[in-house]
């Protein structure tokens, strides 16, 4: 291989990183956007967050981890169940995004439930959330999960006191059960401010992109915040248990939370390197007898950039 072609082929691999690293770029670009917007709202002054280069050679750093952990889960058949709580804009989305971002979608998913049906409400409470439990060699994240009824459902009188005091009588025993069975479970509740709610609260309201993220369950919650906070207390105080305990992520900077929440993660789950067999390309089988044929030109994506 000449200089010229082993010039090409770098700037080939350059282009290829650079686009793989574009993906977070973009996202991180979206975060700025909403700091113009909240300074032309007069939101008030945020204290810097942690410096862009620093996040960005961490967050790479963790994620090149997370891919090590990922293929420890699949090799020794690992079930790994990760909760991810918080109030309404915690930024649990923010970090779910960022775990799965390199990750292979077979073996770690995300399990967000909507609101049970009809059908569902007369179920074992635990039943819908049990068919979402990972097999041998996956990891599952709950973007909120079973705690639905520790929180949204009691605070806005979707479940009766009976049902909230026989759901605390029964998660430890159940989360007992899926350890006892060899599935690892970890438990996050993301802790913002008032204020730092009211201001995400704020930006969803008066950005076109975010708006759809505001529910009217979410206003109501902002109505009840000392309501959900009672809730979260009792919740903790009683879910806290060995098998299963919660870590609490400060997430008012969410770039320190997502970076945080990552690098706990990766300690809680003793992992190493996995051998893989050498990959070869074959050679391409060539026939003589194809010819390819031409595409029509109608068929082709308009070429707008």
């Amino acid at each position: 291989m000449d200089s010229a072609q082993r010039a090409a082929e770098v700037e080939a691999i350059r282009r290829e990183v650079a686009d793989d690293f574009d993906e977070e770029l973009e996202l991180e670009m979206e975060d700025e956007r909403l700091e113009r917007l909240a300074d032309e709202l007069g939101q008030p002054a945020r204290p810097p967050g942690l410096d862009r280069k620093v996040y960005f050679r961490e967050l790479f750093r963790l994620q090149h981890e997370l891919v090590r952990l990922q293929d420890w889960v699949q090799a020794h058949k690992l079930r790994v169940v990760v909760i991810f709580e918080g109030r309404d804009s915690a930024g649990k989305g923010g970090v779910i995004k960022r775990i799965t971002q390199r990750l292979n979608p077979r073996v770690c998913r995300v399990a967000a439930l909507p609101a049970p049906s009809e059908r569902e409400r007369t179920q074992w409470y635990f039943q819908r959330y049990v068919t979402h439990l990972p097999a041998g060699g996956e990891i599952v994240l709950f973007d909120r999960s079973w705690y639905n009824r520790a929180g949204v459902e009691r605070v806005m009188g979707f479940c009766s006191a009976g049902d909230v005091e026989e759901f605390f009588r029964s998660v430890p025993e159940f989360e007992r059960m899926l350890t006892r069975s060899g599935i690892i479970v970890l438990k996050y509740w993301f802790s913002i401010t008032d204020e730092e709610q009211e201001f995400r609260f704020n930006m969803r309201i008066h950005d076109p992109l975010k708006q759809w993220k505001l529910s009217p369950m979410d206003v109501q919650s902002r109505r009840r915040w000392e309501d959900y906070t009672k809730a979260k207390e009792d919740m903790l105080a009683r879910t806290h248990i060995p098998e299963a305990p919660w870590w609490v992520v400060e997430a008012v900077d969410k770039k320190r939370a997502r970076l945080n929440c990552i690098s706990h993660l990766l300690t809680q789950i003793p992992y190493g390197d996995v051998e893989h067999p050498p990959v070869h390309l074959p050679e391409r089988e060539r026939h003589d007898d194809y010819t390819r044929h031409p595409v029509p030109p109608e068929m082709f994506v308009p070429s707008v950039f």
